[in-house]
């Protein structure tokens, strides 16, 4: 029986190829996880921004249909309203701070309450109709733009303000 002169294997050459492909590809997948979990991350800051724009929106355009009066002299910004209970409120958008808050018109000692930020444009359209020579509103549409991060979106209700259907 004849022994080989050569042992099976690897060599040096062989494996440092492999591990340089390996280490290629481990490259790869980091860098497609990290744009995968930056990506959910921003997907997640505007998710956010819009859940609260919405949720400002169904409070103003629920407050809005039971309102009792809605002032058609108020800027665009703003939407002054007698709520059904008799209280005196505004939704203002300030543009310093790109917020809309809730002001209580009728108790100037408390602070006003911030309902959602990253605001960049709010416009409230207030329909105007004139009637027994008094000036009403039907209907109000709001558009809420938010933006987080590059992304910029826009949310949009409107509200018939029922007290004043007959």
């Amino acid at each position: 029986m004849k022994k080989n002169g050569h042992k099976s294997g690897f060599t040096i050459a062989e494996l440092l190829i492999a591990i340089a492909i390996a280490g290629m590809l481990l490259v790869a997948v980091a860098v497609a996880f990290n744009a995968s979990a930056t990506n959910y991350r921003e997907n997640e800051e505007i998710f956010r921004t819009i859940n609260t724009a919405r949720q400002a929106l169904v409070r103003i355009t629920s407050q809005l249909r039971t309102a009792t009066a809605v002032d058609p002299n108020a800027p665009a910004n703003e939407c002054t309203l007698i709520t059904s209970n008799g209280e005196d409120i505004t939704y203002r958008y300030d543009g310093a701070q790109d917020a809309l808050y809730l002001v209580t018109n009728y108790d100037l000692t408390d602070s006003d309450y911030l309902l959602c930020d990253n605001i960049t444009a709010l416009s409230c359209t207030k329909n105007v109709v004139v009637e027994d020579s008094q000036v009403k509103v039907k209907n109000v549409q709001i558009s809420i733009t938010v933006v987080s991060g590059d992304a910029q979106r826009t949310v949009s209700a409107a509200a018939v303000i029922r007290r004043n259907l007959n």
